[in-house]
């Protein structure tokens, strides 16, 4: 069985898989599989793009997202006769048999099944599977320069498969595309001398997580520091240097990146 691998560490967000699928897809039929893309409207691969916290402190997350090609297929448990499962794993919607059938867009809780007007059928990611029939990959693989997406046989993949995760677990579906290093939150801010008018280097900061576990970090050479791969939940946060009071922020409730700003310290007796 097939599946796809996705490393975000390896991820730039150059949009070349995206590319790479309309480069195969639009203007393209591949019978039995697929009629062409259209040229707008449809990212049968996307790239979805999401901001991370508030400036200064902000990082952009790129994640590819084509058909997950689950065991569980919403799509055919809503309209069974609208394609199948391969072999191999892959989900094909047949395009002579969701002709009319837009109801079969909705049921697909990851919103890759789109509607081309014109021919008046359903349309998703096919795993490229008139390139895998030849022995190739899917063109979006084949043409990732990073390496961050893959493609291949479950057991060559098992122990990344082991530590991955699934997008939308919740929904039962068990896609089988796979996700390495997902950025998740971070919780950044700045430490520095409001006398001195200077950052603070080297200062310690230790956050403590729901159920009492507790990472510690420096500032780094402009008096940041960050926690990065964070859950959503309640958090403390302590700062301590040396030659200065210390500072604690008590519930910080993290449900999207945050920027904390900036924390000014204070010596011992200063106004």
């Amino acid at each position: 069985m097939k599946v796809f691998i996705v490393d975000m560490e390896r991820c730039n967000g150059c949009y070349g898989c995206q590319i790479a699928c309309k480069d195969e897809h639009v203007g393209n039929a591949w019978p039995p599989y697929a009629l062409p893309q259209p040229n707008t409207g449809q990212f049968w691969m996307r790239v979805k793009e999401k901001d991370h916290g508030q400036v200064p402190k902000v990082t952009v997350e790129y994640t590819p997202w084509p058909c997950m090609h689950c065991d569980k297929p919403a799509c055919l448990e809503a309209v069974p006769e609208a394609g199948y499962k391969r072999e191999d794993g892959l989900v094909i919607l047949d395009p002579e048999k969701v002709k009319d059938r837009k109801e079969i867009v909705e049921a697909c809780p990851y919103q890759a099944i789109f509607w081309n007007e014109e021919l008046a059928i359903a349309q998703k990611c096919t795993g490229c599977a008139h390139l895998v029939d030849a022995g190739k990959l899917p063109h979006c693989v084949d043409l990732c320069a990073t390496g961050g997406l893959r493609f291949g046989e479950e057991e060559e993949f098992a122990q990344e498969i082991a530590r991955a995760e699934t997008m939308l677990p919740a929904s039962g579906c068990r896609p089988r595309v796979y996700y390495l290093n997902l950025p998740k939150l971070f919780l950044a801010g700045e430490v520095w001398d409001p006398q001195a008018n200077e950052i603070i280097e080297g200062a310690t900061v230790s956050l403590t997580f729901p159920g009492g576990e507790t990472l510690t970090t420096e500032t780094d050479d402009f008096g940041d520091f960050w926690f990065r791969k964070l859950e959503a939940g309640m958090y403390f946060l302590s700062i301590e240097a040396e030659g200065y009071a210390p500072v604690e922020k008590t519930g910080i409730r993290l449900n999207e990146s945050l920027n904390l700003g900036d924390f000014p310290l204070k010596k011992p007796g200063a106004l």
